[in-house]
């Protein structure tokens, strides 16, 4: 697994609009963008005892959570997300689901997981259901624009309205009623060994230091 530099910042609706500005005129949209922005639609597990947002809350280094997530609304791709970070170095590992055996892990019957070997991903969620009794817990929306740089795989985003319901059966139903929850837009850059100083130029705001915000701990806390 590689690990990537991942920096987050809370900013205001002034500061997207200036970094929307620079990026577009220095950097690549995202190819699967649909009219410059997409949809983002990810259902999160944690334990019983909630161990990934306590682990979040107080600020450990070393944290992993699992997500099930698809966009613009398009069931027929949908993926299985680990996402595992130590510090402020963060990788991703990912498989793909049916939208039936997505129904299956919401009605609870976790029997197709149990031996997996083409996804070893799968197995693993599998396990830990059973060890630590993880299980949906809410489901996160989001609009965000993409943008990316090819020196050191660079990619810059902005995440806003970000909405929220605890209602975990509805995740495949685009009509699912979801919540507003009050953040600010979420500017995030992550790159490999280096960050190029046009990209710095770009995200580059006074005032804003960054920030360990978590659109899932928000939803749990504040939707």
């Amino acid at each position: 697994m590689q690990f990537r530099h991942e920096y987050k910042h809370e900013i205001n609706y002034a500061d997207m609009l200036t970094v929307r500005q620079r990026a577009r005129a220095v950097l690549r949209p995202d190819e699967s963008a649909l009219g410059g922005r997409y949809i983002v639609r990810s259902l999160y597990f944690d334990s019983i005892s909630d161990k990934a947002l306590s682990e979040k809350l107080n600020g450990m280094a070393k944290r992993e959570k699992f997500r099930i997530r698809y966009y613009n609304g398009d069931t027929s791709k949908i993926n299985l997300e680990k996402k595992s970070k130590i510090n402020d170095l963060g990788t991703k590992q990912s498989c793909s689901l049916t939208s039936e055996e997505v129904e299956k892990i919401l009605s609870g019957d976790y029997s197709f997981m149990a031996e997996n070997d083409k996804r070893p991903l799968l197995s693993e969620l599998y396990f830990k259901i059973r060890s630590e009794g993880l299980m949906p817990k809410v489901i996160v929306d989001y609009e965000r624009e993409a943008f990316t740089f090819p020196a050191s795989n660079v990619r810059v985003t902005l995440d806003y309205h970000i909405r929220e319901t605890h209602d975990v059966m509805g995740f495949l139903n685009p009509d699912c009623l979801t919540v507003p929850v009050i953040t600010p837009v979420i500017l995030e850059v992550k790159w490999d060994n280096f960050l190029p100083d046009i990209v710095k130029g770009v995200v580059g705001l006074s005032d804003r230091r960054t920030t360990s915000f978590s659109k899932y701990s928000a939803s749990r806390i504040y939707g």
